[in-house]
């Protein structure tokens, strides 16, 4: 081989391991973008991203301006070979490209996403903040009082900002939270994806007032009575008569305001008080009010009870209690009530389940029960399902 072949063998070794070289080098940066972006965006980079990072590190490594000025300006003449290891190189980059930055997510995947808590899932976001647009048509629940048109409308395609990084549940319990908060919501029933959109919302007034804590077959009445100093709702009395003195009956003070009380006691018992009379109060010693604490409590919590009627062929049917999303406290059947029951305990055609959830939690409930949809599932009996 003569020495100019030799010359010619060893440039052309030369400019094809430039081009291996800034192939890998593309292949690397594109890598590294592709680990920044699912760190900071949670989602995998796009090819068209990947391969432009690629491709600006080999035209800044060939100064590509330098080969082609000349000719652009409309003078000189370009170098045939330099070209050809410039086209070459930026084909090399960008197939590196799109390949590192495949591998780069792959690794950024088991670095970031097996440390994410098993709580739920991440909401998929781009940027610092998650913003959550509501619907423009917002809907009244059922069962509950609906809120004023003025706050609908005030809510409606209403965008709201949270912190990035949080699980689904996390931002509906906040979305939740801000609705109340800042609107005077009393319910709220949302259904949300993976990527923060509001897909369902449907809202509802607190139920106020003394007639849903009342019991079955008991009443509400306000009487002139002499009430103790320091009487409060949920004192038990006796209420006696003046003139002559006898006793007339039992019940517990709702409110007070002065010398009118508002009494709670049976149904059929307030026929005896008459508004135009004056009575006296004898406060009993304190006992437990199951019933009442739990009334209280419910009003104040986010769950609500809902009463279900389990079909024939609804996928309820035979399901255990401990699988579904939701605090079953009572199952009516063929052999009566049974409250708590436990969580082996299988559903069966043509029994009522009372349950303790979130307004969305009961929804699907109720639409499984008809046999309309899927039944909300616990999360472990989510991963044996799966």
């Amino acid at each position: 081989m003569t020495p100019v072949q030799l010359q010619v063998a060893a440039r052309v070794v030369a400019e094809a391991a430039l081009v291996v070289s800034l192939g890998l080098v593309a292949g690397a940066v594109a890598a590294g973008v592709a680990v920044a972006h699912r760190w900071y965006a949670r989602g995998g980079i796009p090819e068209g991203l990947a391969v432009l990072a690629g491709v600006s590190v080999v035209a800044v490594a060939l100064n590509t301006t330098a080969v082609l000025g000349g000719v652009i300006d409309g003078v000189g003449t370009i170098d045939e070979t330099k070209a050809l290891v410039n086209v070459a190189a930026f084909l090399a980059g960008a197939a590196a490209a799109v390949a590192g930055a495949r591998v780069g997510d792959a690794l950024a995947v088991n670095v970031f996403e097996e440390d994410l808590p098993e709580v739920g899932r991440i909401v998929r976001s781009v940027g610092r903040h998650i913003t959550v647009t509501l619907p423009e048509e917002i809907a009244d629940m059922d069962d509950h009082d609906p809120v004023p048109p003025e706050v609908k409308a005030e809510l409606a395609c209403r965008s709201l900002s949270f912190p990035r990084g949080l699980t689904v549940d996390e931002l509906r319990s906040r979305l939740v939270t801000r609705l109340k908060a800042d609107y005077g919501v009393g319910y709220v029933d949302l259904d949300i994806t993976e990527d923060g959109e509001v897909e369902y919302l449907a809202v509802g007034s607190r139920v106020a007032g003394i007639g849903p804590t009342l019991a079955p077959g008991s009443a509400a009445v306000a009487v002139r009575a002499d009430p103790a100093f320091s009487a409060s709702p949920g004192d038990l009395v006796q209420v006696w008569d003046d003139d002559p003195l006898a006793l007339v009956t039992s019940a517990e003070i709702r409110a007070v305001a002065g010398e009118t009380v508002t009494l709670a006691l049976d149904a059929s018992d307030a026929d005896r008080l008459d508004s135009s009379d004056r009575y006296r109060l004898v406060t009993l010693p304190a006992e437990a009010r199951s019933d009442r604490e739990f009334a209280a409590l419910l009003r104040a919590a986010d769950e609500t009870l809902g009463v279900v009627a389990v079909a024939e062929g609804s996928p309820l049917a035979g399901l255990a209690v401990g699988a579904i999303d939701a605090s079953i406290v009572a199952i009516r059947g063929e052999e009566g009530v049974a409250a708590l029951p436990k969580r082996g305990r299988r559903l069966a055609p043509g029994e009522t389940v009372y349950a303790l959830a979130r307004p969305d939690v009961l929804r699907r409930l109720e639409s499984a029960a008809r046999g309309e949809g899927r039944p909300p599932l616990a999360a472990e009996a989510e991963g044996a399902d799966d």
